[in-house]
């Protein structure tokens, strides 16, 4: 697909512009709020680079974060070998880079203390090899597996498929697959846009014992067929997730609402949103999910660098922090760190690698 969108990167993600990210500067709202962020990326691309020295720009830009999770996104695959092998070297390339951050010579942020990686799930019997192999390198920083399962047929909509479509959502192998994670102790972060939330919910029946986490807040759709129908898309959404709530093994991620495939435009504005202004927008799908799923299963996320092409990290958090301004102290620390903290093991690392989530 050509794109002729100069605020569109080659990758169908929003251009990073760090000079108009800072047209919006406004103080960081409860400072001591101790956070883990449970989504990022990072990368070395072309056209830009997220490695550790921005995301530790963003980290520490005044929220208190604490611990991030790295969550799979094809980078630094090995160039050789068996295909179902070559995503160990993402495991390896952020391994080296969250040893970096550990030795402390980097700041407090503990980058990538948990690392969510990358198996294929339909491959059968060689599930359980691939998880030891991750698990060696990594060892108890690895926490969890992605496949790349988001997918709609118009072609007007970005996808992320390996396999043809419609993805191994619907393969009748990763089922298995997904089995085979949980008797890892294993959770399993599924990325899928509301129209594949179905599969979804039947995953989750079939696989009772997995925990299974959904990436930004179900993915409701607002580009291609769906553009400007954000009103329209949003009560089949909420529907779908009131759905997946009623399965105590699903929690779900809470951001991801400024990637290009939402359909929000805030990037085409002269100058970035406001926090008061992202948690105006957020607030209807924050809301049905922490009504629906609880605080304990919740997690806000900032999904950086993608969700970067709209607002700087400062202010996301912000908006985050708005939208639980009503919670007791205990939904706020489920919210901004405890229930990642839980889903992801990062309370059980060894001291070496511990994580400080008390108030200072």
């Amino acid at each position: 697909m050509t794109n002729a969108d100069p605020l569109l990167g080659p990758d169908r993600q929003i251009v990073v512009r760090e000079d108009w990210l800072c047209l919006t500067d406004e103080p960081v709202l409860e400072p001591g709020l101790p956070i883990v962020d449970p989504h990022h990326h990072l990368w070395q691309r072309a056209h830009s680079s997220y490695l550790l020295p921005e995301l530790l720009a963003d980290t520490g830009s005044g929220h208190d974060i604490r611990a991030t999770v790295f969550v799979q996104c094809g980078e630094m695959y090995r160039a050789a070998g068996p295909a179902e092998e070559r995503s160990l070297g993402e495991t390896e390339f952020v391994t080296g880079i969250a040893a970096t951050s550990a030795s402390g010579r980097h700041g407090p942020t503990r980058a990538c203390a948990g690392i969510i990686g990358m198996v294929d799930l339909t491959l059968g019997d060689k599930v359980d090899t691939l998880l030891e192999a991750h698990r060696t390198i990594a060892g108890a920083r690895f926490c969890g597996i992605r496949n790349r399962t988001a997918w709609h047929p118009s072609p007007e909509v970005t996808t992320n498929l390996v396999l043809p479509p419609p993805g191994p959502l619907e393969h009748p192998a990763f089922h298995d697959g997904a089995r085979r994670l949980a008797r890892h102790g294993l959770p399993l972060d599924v990325w899928c846009y509301h129209t594949q939330l179905p599969h979804v919910v039947a995953l989750a029946r079939a696989v009772p014992e997995l925990t299974v986490v959904v990436d930004h807040v179900g993915g409701p759709l607002g580009i291609g067929p769906f553009a400007g129908r954000q009103a329209e898309v949003f009560p089949e959404w909420k529907q779908r997730m009131l759905d997946l709530a009623e399965l105590p093994n699903v929690v779900v991620k809470l951001g991801g609402l400024t990637m290009y495939v939402g359909g929000f435009d805030f990037h085409r504005h002269p100058k970035p949103p406001s926090s008061a202004e992202l948690a105006k927008t957020w607030q209807p799908y924050i809301e049905t999910c922490i009504e629906a799923f609880g605080a304990d299963r919740c997690m806000f996320e900032s999904n950086f660098p993608v969700d970067k092409g709209m607002c700087s990290y400062s202010v996301l958090w912000n908006a985050l922090k708005r939208l639980a301004s009503g919670a007791s102290a205990a939904e706020k620390t489920a919210l901004f760190s405890g229930t990642a903290s839980r889903v992801y093991c990062l309370d059980r690392l060894p001291e070496a690698l511990s994580v400080d989530l008390s108030i200072k």
